[in-house]
């Protein structure tokens, strides 16, 4: 029960204030969002890597991400062919069983139950997702006029992208920051996470629920809350990765549907009632199975 009221309560609180705040229409979420993609997430990004000297660890975040991405695809495709999808609900589940919640849940979430260290870990993670969601996630919800180039373009318009340049750039040329601007970039950093968590909520309160495909939702789920970790536990072994990072990679993926995803799945219509139907279900019961999860792990 600690895990519940000392880790989840208090994030599911945090995810309630930006639900009630769009139901109440009190504030436009595009303005919340705008505010947290160009300058919060940024900032922690640049700041994550500016203070972080690169290590093995990095590298088998990337390693493990790819890995990652590749098997769920492949999971998918192979349960598209058993239970004979069309090609825009297996684009649609492909969507909401690939990509998790890394950001605005798992990486609060691991800070609270983890600490720093981890949570450090959990943000290269999250750049990471944010990099293939928008390349791989793109070019997957509209593969049959989206190339290579254009899904490279819109890795090109996104600030976080060049938060982590800059980041990697000044941390390998040594480049010393005055402690007071430094300051300025920590403190709009620490709002960050905090500010994507009122943005999910705002997200989730404007999903539908009505004529749900049960079946194809209930897949899903079991593909996004159960098989993911499963396999991100045997990619860990693989890549020999220290505990720390162990759990971090599985947890992480352990999160619900990223409302990204469902935003992408929208834009390019690949099956968005699904998709941001499976969002809902995820977010909403992974609070037991997290529960489960971080209860067996032994937070």
């Amino acid at each position: 029960m600690t895990v519940l009221f000392d880790v989840l309560i208090p994030i599911a609180l945090i995810f309630l204030t930006g639900f009630y705040l769009q139901k109440k229409q009190m504030i436009d979420v595009r303005s919340v969002s705008s505010v947290a993609l160009y300058i919060l997430t940024p900032a922690l990004v640049f700041r994550t890597f500016y203070t972080t000297e690169p290590d093995g660890d990095l590298f088998k975040i990337a390693v493990f991400s790819v890995l990652f991405l590749l098997i769920m695809l492949l999971v998918n495709r192979l349960f598209a062919y058993f239970f004979k999808w069309n090609s825009k609900e297996s684009s649609g589940m492909g969507l909401a069983v690939t990509f998790m919640n890394a950001g605005n849940y798992g990486a609060p979430l691991i800070l609270f139950a983890f600490g720093e260290t981890a949570f450090a870990y959990s943000v290269v993670f999250m750049v990471i997702q944010s990099l293939l969601m928008s390349t791989a996630g793109v070019y997957l919800a509209n593969r049959s006029s989206l190339t290579a180039a254009d899904a490279f373009r819109v890795v090109l318009k996104m600030p976080v992208f060049y938060a982590l340049i800059l980041g990697v750039l000044f941390q390998a040329l040594h480049i010393d920051i005055k402690e007071t601007y430094m300051d300025a970039v920590s403190m709009v950093a620490e709002a960050a996470i905090p500010v994507v968590m009122v943005v999910l909520g705002m997200q989730l309160s404007k999903i539908s629920i009505s004529s749900l495909d049960w079946k194809l939702v209930s897949i899903g789920t079991l593909l996004r809350l159960v098989i993911s970790p499963l396999i991100a536990f045997g990619l860990t072994v693989l890549l020999q990765t220290n505990s720390t990072l162990s759990i971090v990679l599985i947890v992480s993926t352990a999160m619900p549907t990223a409302a990204t995803i469902a935003m992408i799945a929208v834009q390019f219509d690949s099956s968005p009632q699904l998709v941001s139907s499976i969002t809902l279900v995820t977010t909403l019961l992974s609070v037991p199975s997290l529960w489960i999860l971080l209860t067996i792990i032994g937070v």
